[in-house]
């Protein structure tokens, strides 16, 4: 198999983990609808991303087999995080309000931001029983070629939560009326509680 072919397939692997709406790609929709610290959510998710998979590829599925009480660990903290961030969006969507607007309300600022994202992110077990374990063990199977397939997932990585990002603001018309934050808002705590609801089921 060429270079290029791996590269492919570590691209294609890694655009169908994150394409589907998940906690973290909820935050990234919302802040990009927001116009609020979009490039530092952006890149934080993607490189975010990209240390996972290189600790996938070179370890962390040897370092889970060894410690299997890693994984409830992950399991349940997650879980617990993700509760409480949906209860957060459930407020707001019950609440309404100007804060809704993307150019009303105090923005939150980088410290904050950075703090969201990293949670959504690293208290996520589905990402070290997916992005982690599960790139790790595919890109193994090229042999010789694993970091070429794992260069193909994180540029999926970029490509996704970049264009997310930035394409949200697309939907601003859209978002213009308060309701439809609202409706977001809902999504997301639904969203959120749901991934809850199967990492303890």
């Amino acid at each position: 198999m060429s270079v290029l072919s791996v590269a492919f397939s570590g691209f294609s692997l890694g655009l169908s983990l994150i394409l589907a709406i998940g906690s973290q790609n909820a935050f990234v929709l919302r802040q990009g609808l927001r116009g609020e610290h979009v490039f530092l959510t952006c890149i934080t998710c993607a490189i975010s991303d990209a240390f996972l998979i290189t600790i996938g590829i070179s370890s962390l599925a040897a370092i889970s087999a060894r410690i299997p009480e890693l994984e409830p660990f992950l399991r349940y903290g997650g879980a617990a995080f993700l509760t409480l961030y949906g209860a957060r969006s459930a407020f707001s969507a019950i609440k309404g309000g100007a804060v809704l607007s993307p150019n009303e309300g105090k923005a939150a600022g980088v410290v904050g931001t950075l703090a969201v994202v990293l949670s959504l992110t690293f208290l996520n077990p589905h990402v070290y029983l997916d992005t982690v374990l599960l790139v790790g063990s595919v890109a193994s199977r090229h042999e010789g070629a694993e970091y070429i397939f794992g260069m193909g997932a994180v540029v999926a990585s970029f490509v996704f939560f970049f264009s997310l990002g930035y394409g949200a603001r697309l939907l601003r018309p859209i978002f213009a009326n308060p309701i439809s934050w609202r409706l977001l808002d809902g999504v997301i705590a639904v969203v959120m509680w749901v991934i809850a609801f199967a990492l303890v089921s």
